[in-house]
């Protein structure tokens, strides 16, 4: 159901600000009513919108307002919320828009929103981009921003003004400012070659962080800065767990472990790493302060406790453990109490990711012959599965809590056996594959930029 009213877009503003360094002004533009979309109805009737490329004067100009549409038009229609009118269709051309639509030309085509949107090269060199969303049917603006930054960041502004449309109609906030961080594999099964890679959420700007000599598994993001941990095998020495910051490239070595095959995940406030260690041949649960390097044991289990995962708030635990007979999903307090089975299904389950919304757990399911990524709410309620296959593992969330991302790697008799990323909505529809240069696993996603 797609509804009407009024909406103060001070949340996107604040989003905006907070990226000062890239983008030297912003200016507001009018806003009146909100077009919304109600994306918790199961699947989605997408809104037809027009997004014409954005007029500008010159050639440099008038090629980046086309490339700045362009990523914009990928980032809505692969959401699968909004449908991209053919611009062959269009009545009325972008060199007049520069006034006003003529709304009853763009109705005339079906289309219920109108992106409109322009390029300037200023005179010190800046970029100005300005783009205004419509409301096509009541004739009324719904945001609009301008903002003057460096021409190399052109692809950046596509993502953020995506998010702004994004986040105006569905009332939700936007996630193409992110990236992915990854496990990039290549080479004969026998000898296969991990390295950690890094690209924006659609696969632009792609880049390897390491070099391929050491086996790097499971990267994790964390929630307040651009920095990841990882797990890295040193041939003949025990598995590493480093600290390295995306944009800087430095690194850290926060330790040696002994049995652990998943990196550490941070805690909400990146204060902190929570991690599986195995101590005397026993695996159980440890928080370490990644001020002070000390550990709190928070399991002393016999069973395989493991995966442990941080609610957005700090206060609960998710964890997988065998105590029950075979992998299940228990929580409990972040101080280890008041340990709680939430799982009684068929099959065996894994890898739990609380959800930044804290309103759900996802999860890798496998039964015999099939493996699923399915989501429950944190007491075990109303499990979905919305991604099945012969190997389906490793979900993780958008920064929204609206789209998961996972991989999945065929039986060796299909596609060869490759994994390879894919996203899929909340609902369980909209499932994609993410394009990568070589064979990918283990995607982490990126808190905003």
């Amino acid at each position: 159901m797609r509804k009407f009213n009024f909406k103060i877009i001070l949340p996107i503003l604040q989003k905006l600000f907070s990226i000062s360094i890239l983008y030297v002004a912003f200016a507001v533009l009018p806003a009146e009513a909100t077009l919304k979309v109600d994306i918790n109805s199961g699947k989605i009737e997408p809104l037809p919108i027009a997004l014409p490329d954005f007029f500008g004067s010159g050639t440099q100009a008038i090629t980046l307002g086309r490339d700045i549409a362009s990523v914009i038009s990928s980032d809505l229609q692969r959401s699968g919320l909004f449908r991209l009118i053919d611009s062959r269709a269009f009545i009325q051309g972008r060199n007049s828009l520069r006034v006003r639509p003529r709304f009853p030309a763009w109705r005339q085509i079906q289309a219920e929103a109108l992106v409109v949107g322009s390029t300037e090269l200023r005179p010190n060199g800046q970029l100005r981009v300005e783009f205004r969303l419509w409301d096509v049917l009541r004739g009324q603006q719904l945001v609009g921003l301008r903002t003057d930054t460096e021409p190399r960041n052109w692809r950046r502004v596509a993502h953020i003004i995506a998010d702004a449309i994004y986040s105006e109609i569905t009332g939700e906030e936007g996630y193409f400012d992110t990236r992915v961080v990854y496990v990039a594999e290549s080479g004969p099964a026998l000898k296969r070659i991990k390295r950690l890679a890094i690209m924006d959420q659609d696969g632009a700007n792609h880049r390897y962080l390491t070099s391929g000599s050491h086996l790097v598994l499971t990267p994790r993001f964390s929630p307040t800065e651009q920095e990841i941990t990882y797990l890295e095998y040193p041939p003949g020495k025990k598995p590493r767990v480093y600290i390295r910051n995306i944009d800087t490239g430095q690194r850290e070595k926060l330790g040696e472990f002994d049995g652990m095959t998943f990196a550490p995940r941070y805690s909400p406030d990146g204060k902190s790493v929570i991690m599986s260690m195995a101590q005397n041949g026993n695996s159980d649960i440890f928080v370490m302060d990644l001020r002070t390097r000390r550990y709190q044991q928070l399991t002393r289990h016999p069973a395989i406790d493991t995966s442990p995962c941080f609610s957005p708030d700090g206060k609960r635990i998710v964890f997988t453990s065998t105590r029950g007979g075979k992998g299940q999903i228990y929580v409990m307090d972040s101080d280890g109490r008041n340990k709680k089975r939430i799982t009684f299904g068929r099959g065996k389950y894994s890898t739990p990711v609380w959800s930044p919304r804290g309103d759900q757990i996802a999860f890798t399911k496998q039964t015999p012959g099939e493996w699923f990524i399915g989501v429950m709410t944190p007491d075990g309620n109303e499990e979905r599965l919305l991604a099945r296959g012969f190997a389906v593992e490793g979900p993780t969330w958008s920064p929204n809590g609206r789209v998961l991302m996972f991989f999945r790697q065929p039986p060796a008799g299909k596609e060869g056996g490759k994994p390879k990323l894919y996203s899929i909505d909340l609902t369980g529809h909209n499932e994609r594959e993410i394009k990568t240069p070589t064979d990918a696993s283990d995607p982490a996603w990126s808190p905003p930029k």
